[in-house]
């Protein structure tokens, strides 16, 4: 089954930049996609399609479909977007984003809460979140006591408490240090749940993703498997994308 379904996406903001140029992607369930591309590519104007932050058809400087589940996104149709909003977790880069009630269970809770859930099954949806991301001790306390990993992962325990179909991460491993970034790779490793990860860690591409597309200049400049993406010099330096010094994919196992 598709997960998700990009079709001929183009869209321009208000000023006149265009910011996506006919885009076309297509995501299996279950997989791990990562993408990649320079600053200014357009990869945050993709994702903003994903669940209807930005609108896709029959908008001025838009055109094309987002299809997430076989269902499609339109800006028209109120019921079908807040469903789009639920099979599509979104997980910003800053925690602090996303993160904003006096607990940690009150935040992971609000997201369900608000589609109705209540008592013992809000209760249980929000134990379950934490458990996958490892948080279940500090779900009493208050996010911003928590360290930047631990805030980053009850980011993602809001998102998987709604149940998503497509888990979206913007640039996952952002400032975490070497253990946090580990721990939160080991974690992304066993959800069971489709993943589009927009990094420019290419180390953690290649860890979590076994499938990598490069966006630049608002189009798809490859798609392929991540090992074969990063081992081609010339594709990374065309679209000013570098691996770390003494990095070499053919050699590391993901």
């Amino acid at each position: 089954m598709t997960s998700l379904d990009i079709t001929d996406l183009h869209y321009s903001y208000p000023d006149g930049h265009q910011a996506l140029h006919g885009v076309n992607l297509s995501v299996s369930e279950g997989e791990r996609v990562a993408l990649l591309g320079p600053n200014g590519a357009g990869k945050t104007t993709l994702v903003l399609h994903l669940n209807g932050i930005l609108p896709a058809p029959n908008m001025p400087g838009a055109q094309g479909s987002v299809t997430v589940g076989g269902l499609k996104a339109d800006p028209r149709d109120r019921a079908a977007l807040a469903e789009i909003r639920r099979r599509v977790g979104l997980v910003f880069q800053d925690p602090d984003d996303q993160l904003f009630l006096p607990t940690v269970r009150e935040d992971v809770a609000f997201g369900p809460a608000n589609l109705g859930l209540k008592g013992a099954e809000l209760d249980a949806r929000v134990d379950d979140a934490l458990a996958w991301v490892g948080m279940t001790e500090v779900k009493d306390r208050a996010p911003h006591h928590l360290s930047l990993g631990q805030r980053r992962r009850v980011a993602v325990a809001t998102v998987l408490a709604m149940d998503p179909q497509l888990l979206v991460l913007d640039e996952p491993s952002s400032n975490l240090d070497p253990q946090a970034r580990r721990e939160l790779a080991e974690i992304l490793l066993n959800l069971p749940v489709t993943m589009l990860m927009v990094t420019h860690d290419l180390p953690y591409a290649l860890q979590l993703c076994e499938r990598s597309v490069i966006l630049d200049e608002g189009r798809i400049a490859a798609d392929g498997p991540t090992r074969e993406i990063l081992s081609d010099t010339a594709l990374l330096a065309k679209h000013r994308l570098e691996l770390p010094f003494g990095f070499t994919p053919l050699a590391t196992t993901p």
